[in-house]
């Protein structure tokens, strides 16, 4: 089995070494800039949850073409960049190569095999103008959600943070072998990646979260803690996040938790950080459109009213072309 893992950061990396270190698979890994250097001079250094070090030697490039067809190719970048990264792409795409989105936010193919009225539907959002769709094809996807944390302490060395699931499912909602195979091999690697039947509830269930903690985090500078500790940006996020289940529900998505649980369930992971603030605070592009403007467009989609989801997205996009992170 031939896995790539494609932008392979701190989450990539972390996918990475695992599988590298359990040799149940062929791993290579595309990365660029001092964090590919050091994998190369020194191989790639995970850190775990312990404080353990493992050292791997790995197969780290930043040219595909190197590495020919893959069976997967694990896309472990923010989704914003997929777009631009769709012809390095290519030369790992063979007719069976499977791509597994391992991102936050609403995915591309979101309406493949989804049935009714919308199938079929590119989202503007997250695939202007369907070039990924288009490109890619949808019918190589798996859907992935990433529970997991890790943080690059330095070039070369990957830092577990917290959380080993990688939930994996088709589209279609079916079980299919080349799925269960990916997943016995993630597990064998010591990651938990249980096939689901109906990938997309577990897509919304964690985009639940980013999309109202995410955008509020980066406007205010507050924690996951300190978001829902406040009455005020508390209530703002309860309101996004009941506008995000009506456009859900119309869409056919029931929630296994009721809205209050999932606000407690982030206040319970204390005094973090959220990506799209940490990324402000580092000057990076923000994963605004795959996490707000995605459900803002399902809302225009299902004719259901995202008040106050406008407004923070409005005051996020500002906040980010002033810093050059949009």
């Amino acid at each position: 089995m031939r896995i790539c893992i494609f932008g392979a950061g701190a989450i990539g990396g972390l996918v990475g070494a695992k599988l590298a270190g359990k040799g149940e698979a062929d791993v290579s890994l595309v990365a660029r800039g001092p964090h590919l250097a050091a994998m190369r001079e020194n191989g790639l250094t995970l850190i775990d949850k312990s404080g353990a070090t493992t050292n791997v030697r790995v197969n780290a490039t930043d040219n595909p073409e190197e590495l020919g067809p893959q069976d997967y190719v694990v896309l472990s970048l923010k989704a914003h960049s997929v777009p631009g990264a769709l012809d390095s792409l290519k030369p790992l795409l063979g007719p069976d190569t499977a791509i597994v989105t391992a991102q936050n936010g609403m995915p591309w193919w979101y309406f493949y095999k989804h049935g009714g009225v919308h199938e079929g539907r590119k989202i503007e959002a997250v695939d202007p103008g369907g070039k990924v769709w288009n490109t890619i094809g949808p019918e190589r996807a798996i859907g992935c959600v990433v529970y997991i944390a890790s943080e690059i302490d330095a070039p070369g060395v990957v830092r577990h943070v917290e959380g080993d699931r990688l939930p994996l499912g088709e589209a279609s909602g079916e079980k299919t072998e080349r799925c269960s195979a990916l997943a016995r091999v993630l597990v064998s690697a010591g990651l938990r990646a249980a096939v689901r039947p109906e990938i997309r509830n577990e897509i919304w269930v964690k985009l639940w979260g980013n999309l109202s903690f995410n955008p509020v985090s980066a406007l205010t500078g507050g924690t996951l803690a300190g978001i829902c500790a406040d009455e005020g940006t508390r209530a703002v996020v309860r309101t996004m996040m009941v506008e995000a289940e009506k456009i859900a529900n119309a869409l056919g998505i029931s929630f296994p938790i009721d809205v209050d649980k999932r606000i407690a369930g982030a206040a319970a992971v204390g005094e973090h950080k959220t990506s799209m603030l940490q990324d402000l605070e580092r000057g990076r592009p923000m994963e605004i459109d795959p996490l707000v403007t995605a459900v803002q467009e399902l809302g225009r989609l299902t004719g259901t009213p995202t008040p106050s989801i406008d407004i923070v997205l409005a005051l996020v996009k500002q906040k980010a072309r002033l810093a050059g992170c949009y």
